[in-house]
């Protein structure tokens, strides 16, 4: 299919939303649309941003474009079976049949997303189905409502009210869908089950559908989704009960969004295969446009992880293609801010404050120290990561330079004043 390439026009004096890694500017003569413009900040810890990565910019939005088009593209979809069939068992859709059922309809149809094209930076032009000659920062995407749910307080409950979503239309649903392909040392759901009783793990795994302990850089059988809020102060995770709830779609449609995310999460896997990388989890935000599901927000390097085993010294370490290096790097050299920020969040869950308001009140105050500037060093592993996605993106990848920044991003931790813990979170053997 062939570009128009119509030049989109945009106010920048103004900025519609203006957040921690893109602003949104509305679009001249078309109420109805977006300009995403990604920016080279990075943020952890919901703390806001606090780092830049040169070169992020134009790769994110490029894999977003890549990713996107690949969602919308029927030929993309045509031979995706083969492929879930070698990673995942011949047998797989035998046990998955609403899966199979639904990317019988998706063949005919590619998955609806609210991304319209990427935008030349020097032409302003609409590049749909291609890309610019270089890859710009800028992605035309529809607009959806963002609706956020009213805080309600009982006693010592901080609570939070989602009666106007139900009625509501053309609205991003208040959560974040999870798939999971495995857990990593880091993983949201290994802290929670490491927490739980022994019969609270048990009635964990049988909501996950995993049948064996989770243990770090387990893969699992079959891909599985969790889910948690996305407009409350902090993300919570929820069970598929309270997300149904929470949706304010209903039942049949909830459902149909499950099975959606996860036929879309294998399309990344198999974009990140192509890199030699391998996908652990993703995060999805939809929309609901009538009875029909629309894949919305970024969808990035910073929103997935992606990983390369590499072998130093010998042993096998984990390498993150994605913003959990950023986590490993202020977790393990940073230690003393880091267990300011987990500190404040518990104290915030008891006030129902926002953490960040406190912790930089504790800042100011010499209570807490200040955010770290990231060492140079560190960083120009990071610049290189994106810089060979970007050379994915182009046609232009090389696999042995991947393994190369993997390796350069092991010796730097393996000289830190927390190389065990280091070892501890991405040593496999």
């Amino acid at each position: 299919m062939s570009d128009s390439h119509r030049t989109v026009k945009f106010d920048r004096s103004n900025p519609y939303y203006n957040g921690s890694v893109q602003k949104l500017y509305s679009v001249i003569d078309d109420l109805g649309s977006l300009v995403s413009e990604t920016s080279m900040g990075g943020s952890v810890f919901d703390v806001g941003t606090i780092f830049t990565i040169n070169g992020s910019d134009t790769a994110r939005a490029g894999f977003r474009h890549l990713v996107y088009q690949s969602l919308m593209d029927v030929n993309e979809w045509a031979n995706i079976e083969p492929y879930i069939k070698a990673h995942w068992g011949e047998d797989y859709f035998q046990n998955q049949t609403i899966i199979q059922e639904t990317l019988e309809q998706v063949k005919s149809t590619g998955l609806r997303t609210h991304h319209q094209g990427m935008i030349g930076l020097d032409d302003e032009k609409l590049y749909a189905n291609s890309f610019p000659h270089e890859l710009s920062n800028l992605t035309l995407i529809k607009k959806y409502n963002i609706y956020k749910p009213e805080p309600v307080t009982f006693m010592k409950s901080h609570l939070f009210d989602y009666e106007k979503y139900y009625g509501n239309d053309q609205f991003v649903i208040p959560l974040e869908q999870i798939v999971r392909f495995g857990v990593t040392s880091g993983s949201s759901i290994l802290r929670k089950y490491k927490a739980l009783s022994d019969s609270g793990k048990q009635a964990y795994l049988r909501e996950l559908g995993v049948d064996n302990e989770l243990v770090p850089w387990q893969t699992f059988k079959s891909p599985l989704i969790d889910l948690t809020t996305k407009y409350e102060p902090e993300d919570r995770n929820i069970s598929r009960q309270e997300a149904l709830l929470v949706s304010g779609i209903g039942g049949k449609l909830f459902s149909e969004s499950l099975v959606r995310a996860i036929l879309a999460s294998f399309m990344v896997h198999r974009i990140f295969d192509r890199m030699g990388l391998n996908l652990w989890d993703l995060k999805w935000e939809i929309a609901r446009d009538g009875q029909d599901l629309v894949f919305v927000d970024t969808l990035d390097t910073d929103s997935v992880r992606a990983t390369l085993t590499c072998k130093v010294e010998g042993h096998n370490y984990i390498v993150n293609f994605n913003k959990q290096s950023m986590r490993d790097y202020y977790i393990i050299v940073h230690d003393d801010w880091y267990a300011a920020v987990n500190k404040t969040k518990k104290e915030a869950a008891e006030t129902g404050e926002n953490f960040t308001d406190i912790l930089k009140a504790g800042q100011r105050k010499g209570l807490y120290p200040a955010t770290p500037v990231v060492d140079a060093a560190f960083m120009k592993i990071q610049e290189d990561k994106y810089l060979v996605i970007k050379k994915f993106i182009t046609g232009e990848g090389n696999k042995q330079e991947v393994e190369e920044i993997a390796r350069r991003e092991v010796d730097y931790f393996l000289h830190t004043k927390n190389k065990e813990l280091y070892k501890k979170l991405n040593a496999i053997d």
